[in-house]
């Protein structure tokens, strides 16, 4: 199994100080972060994407190339492209440009957002929601495959006889679907035979059970080899000496993320602790305890899902760096050597 990290690079105040660090700080520690988790052993990194104030990465793929150059091996990809709101031949181009940057480490996760900002930002319907997504996935897709591409559509300009420039060093950039509540998303992933990354943040796991079902059906059915589909878990993590002290460390910054996401949604909401520890335990989906405990849930999705790759995210809630580089030495340290060999027998 393949073990990396993401950040969404919130702009949230650090609720023990108060707080906010700037745009180009978080940046740069986001590139830093990058460094640790490749040296550590890592294999894969990737950076979300937001249009608001209070995240610092609108461009993915242009923070990707920044660390593609301070990196050497660690697969770096998007974690989420917005694909209803990204044209589909420009992503295309930018990661193919990562592609050769990188020496072939370029990969997308695409999704559609918590957030809504950037339909009216880019002039996009939003009663077009579900429509766009399709379009721009189908259209990356014979992006893809071919150099010289037609193409007709309904919401984007038509394509006659176009040069795809330049082409990436892989055959083809790897693209997943990010699907965190329907199981047609999931659907439609293996119908066009891209991977799953499951956005799992809470609950019980075994409810994305059924999607993982659904998504192999539906590409053993479009006649996509099995081999070749991907599944991944995300989530949140935190890694400490003890369960208790991973708890008690973790819950300010899991609190904060979760209010200042509620309140941008106009929910004036807090998480008592009890109900977070409640979340933290062994049945529910948070990876938050020692490396033992985060080893056994790993293991324990693996059981229900047989996925290829986790993805932890880590820097949440205003955390300041000195946690997060703790916590990928952890994690590349104590959790994926025994992950990785438990998941190759």
């Amino acid at each position: 199994m393949e073990i990396g990290i993401y950040s969404l690079a919130e702009l949230y105040p650090d609720p023990l100080t108060g707080k906010t660090i700037s745009a180009k700080q978080r940046m740069e520690e986001i590139i830093k972060a990058a460094k640790l988790a490749d040296e550590a052993g890592l294999d894969v990194f990737g950076v979300g994407e937001h249009h608001r104030l209070d995240y610092a990465v609108s461009s993915p793929s242009v923070v990707l190339s920044a660390i593609s150059q301070v990196t050497k091996r660690i697969k770096l990809t998007s974690a989420t492209t917005v694909l209803n709101t990204v044209d589909p031949v420009r992503l295309f181009e930018d990661f193919a440009t990562l592609d050769l940057l990188s020496d072939g480490r370029a990969e997308i996760i695409a999704g559609r957002g918590a957030f809504l900002d950037s339909f009216p930002l880019f002039g996009y319907d939003l009663t077009n929601y579900d429509e766009l997504f399709e379009e721009h996935l189908e259209l990356f897709l014979k992006l893809n495959e071919q150099e010289i591409v037609t193409w007709n559509g309904r919401y984007r300009s038509s394509l006659k006889d176009a040069a795809i420039s330049p082409r990436p060093i892989q055959r083809k950039i790897p693209i997943w679907v990010g699907v965190g509540g329907t199981v047609k998303s999931a659907e439609r992933a293996g119908r066009l035979g891209t991977g799953l990354a499951l956005v799992i943040l809470g609950g019980d796991p075994s409810f994305f059970q059924p999607f993982v079902e659904r998504y192999r059906e539906s590409a053993a059915l479009a006649g996509h080899a099995l081999e070749d589909m991907k599944v991944a878990v995300t989530g949140h993590a935190y890694i400490s000496k003890t369960n208790q002290q991973a708890i008690d460390e973790y819950y300010p910054y899991h609190s904060n993320y979760w209010h200042q996401l509620n309140r941008h949604h106009g929910v004036n909401k807090t998480l008592p602790k009890a109900e977070f520890e409640q979340m933290c335990s062994k049945e529910k989906a948070l990876f938050v305890g020692s490396s033992q405990e985060i080893i056994e849930k790993i293991l324990r999705h693996y059981e229900l899902f047989g996925h290829q790759r986790f993805l932890a995210q880590i820097d949440i809630g205003g955390m300041p760096f000195k946690k997060v580089a703790e916590n990928i030495e952890r994690l590349a340290t104590e959790v994926a050597p025994v992950v990785r060999k438990e998941t190759r027998k």
